[in-house]
């Protein structure tokens, strides 16, 4: 017989890396949170993400999503049941420029977002 903790999750997790500001909000909602992490724990996390055969969805602050990294980039590239994005930095999210920004001003013009 399964107990709880050997029983399969069922749906995704939602698993957060960033300061321990931004990942305090993220905990209330019952959030698998990782404050301050730090590249190399990025990679862990994700890297236990995979070999788990787990669906997430990884936020990333955004220090942490340019941080390259072999599992970052392999995620970010193959799409499926693990999807990364990036969260604006809690101290600046005026300053805050998403990726697909460039692909819009590409596509639509530089005056697109104006």
């Amino acid at each position: 017989m399964k107990t709880d903790a050997e029983a399969p999750v069922s749906g995704g997790r939602l698993v957060v890396l960033g300061s321990a500001g931004l990942t305090e909000g993220f905990s209330l909602i019952g959030a698998e949170v990782y404050p301050d992490a730090d590249p190399a724990r990025v990679e862990e996390v994700l890297a236990q993400l995979v070999k788990d055969g787990s669906e997430a969805l990884v936020l990333l602050e955004s220090g942490l999503a340019h941080g390259g990294g072999t599992w970052l980039s392999r995620l970010r590239h193959e799409g499926g049941r693990i999807v990364v994005t990036e969260l604006p930095p809690l101290s600046t999210p005026h300053d805050y420029a998403p990726a697909v920004d460039e692909v819009v001003r590409a596509v639509l013009g530089q005056d697109a977002l104006k």
